[in-house]
């Protein structure tokens, strides 16, 4: 019988819930989660859900992921600590098991690939690595079959408008890290949203909108400039004189709902306040009152650039080739895991204004690592990042079986800032020369 998650009575349950994330450094572990976008080989055309998704997540069982459902539809699978799941538009998404080095988590992205490849290959689908789909159209990307996606794509109509664009057409890595206490949690948190822009200059990876360029280095990170201002940002009061769990409880509460989940259904509750939840005045639930369960969904649904849950999540990257998706969780742990490098890191962000912090995230999606910022570039301080995060692994040690520490996932980004060219202006680049404006080359070049 699955145990009955706790009802809400004060606000000193979710702080405790919350708080239950603070591990000993030794227990810190690595959760990296990537996007990828699907297309039929023959059309280039947007893989459905009936003879196309469903397929692949009904073919991945043979490498015994176990599956989960909604009503009828197979929707999600589940393995050792991992989950393949479905986003709106049919991006696939790997949720990966908490693993102590990226050594691991690289190995865990390799299979997952391999066993994704066997079985679309089988039904002529194949995945590219891509920010934003490049040619589809909003309206040709076929819809997935999961209730929250439905509630969540009506809402969007009323608070931004792109909101749907972020839904179905883009895609992102990102990971998930630990924190040892209240404090260290604070300064992972200011580091983090401070330097986002810098990770989003450096895995920009999507410089196309419906078959040309669009304008922008990293457009899925333009999209959620206008997604809902309720839900998304930089969230300045992080850096506010006193910040802890209860600062972030009281902006999650105050963000407009969704749904809640009541025996298989998602009930809309969208713009409503979980305010009035905790107080038993929800009307879609009339009389009841949220559980810690509840409160998790209602986390689930904010989506600044970091994301305090029983831990931080990193939120600003493009989703890229293989070796991006293993960069990026290294430049996040080299940075925020050895207290040495967090330090030099708080050191090199800490003066910046909540103004500053705010243009860095308006102006990277455009121009990239060549965003100006005091004098300097993005590309300048994505050179001190990654020294500092280069110091961070090679004072953890994590070794493969070459003798080799973490540090080897970063030399593609070393290779970003030598040249000053991201992934994205290296497809603008064959855009405009060896493909002469074709797009359909995409889908050779960034294929899985």
């Amino acid at each position: 019988m699955a145990k009955t998650s706790p009802i809400i009575e004060h606000k000193s349950q979710m702080i405790e819930h919350l708080m239950a994330g603070c591990k000993p450094k030794p227990d810190w572990r690595i959760g990296t989660e990537h996007e990828k976008i699907g297309f039929c080989l023959k059309s280039l055309k947007p893989i459905p859900y009936e003879g196309g998704i469903k397929s692949i997540l009904e073919g991945l069982q043979r490498f015994k992921w176990d599956p989960v459902f909604e009503g009828e539809n197979i929707i999600a699978l589940k393995r050792d600590g991992a989950s393949v799941s479905l986003e709106p538009g049919g991006q696939l998404e790997l949720s990966g098991a908490p693993l102590e080095h990226v050594h691991q988590t690289c190995r865990e992205v390799s299979q997952h690939l391999r066993e994704v490849k066997e079985v679309a290959d089988e039904i002529n689908a194949g995945f590219i690595s891509l920010g934003f789909r490049a040619d589809t159209k909003l309206e040709d990307v076929p819809i997935m079959p999961k209730g929250r996606y439905k509630i969540m794509r009506d809402y969007m109509q009323k608070v931004g408008t792109l909101g749907r664009e972020m839904m179905f057409r883009t895609c992102t890595v990102q990971t998930n890290l630990d924190f040892s206490s209240e404090a260290d949690m604070v300064k992972k948190f200011r580091v983090s949203l401070a330097l986002q822009p810098i990770a989003t200059a450096l895995f920009a990876n999507s410089p196309f909108l419906e078959g040309k360029l669009n304008g922008y280095k990293s457009y899925r990170s333009r999209v959620w400039l206008d997604t809902d201002a309720d839900r998304t940002g930089m969230l300045p009061f992080v850096f506010d004189e006193g910040f802890g769990f209860e600062q972030y409880i009281d902006y999650a509460l105050d963000v407009p709902m969704y749904f809640v989940y009541r025996g298989g259904d998602y009930l809309d509750a969208s713009g409503k306040s979980f305010r009035d939840f905790l107080d038993g005045k929800l009307d879609v639930v009339s009389g009841e009152k949220p559980s810690l369960s509840d409160f998790d969904d209602h986390l689930s649904t904010i989506f600044p650039e970091v994301r305090l849950k029983t831990f931080l999540e990193m939120r600003g990257c493009d989703t890229g080739p293989w070796g991006e998706l293993c960069a990026m969780p290294a430049f996040w742990v080299g940075l925020l895991y050895d207290q040495s490098a967090l330090d030099t890191a708080w050191d090199l962000v800490k003066d910046w204004t909540a103004e500053e912090r705010d243009q860095l995230r308006r102006d990277v999606p455009k121009m990239g690592l060549q965003t100006p910022f005091r004098n300097k570039t993005i590309r300048d301080l994505a050179v001190a990042a990654l020294a500092i995060s280069r110091e961070g692994l090679n004072a953890r040690a994590k070794l493969n079986a070459h003798g080799e520490n973490e540090t080897v996932f970063l030399q593609e980004l070393d290779e970003f800032v030598r040249t000053g060219k991201s992934n994205a202006d290296r497809l603008i680049d064959k855009f405009n020369g060896d493909w002469n404006g074709d797009i359909l080359r995409v889908y050779e070049d960034c294929r899985y």
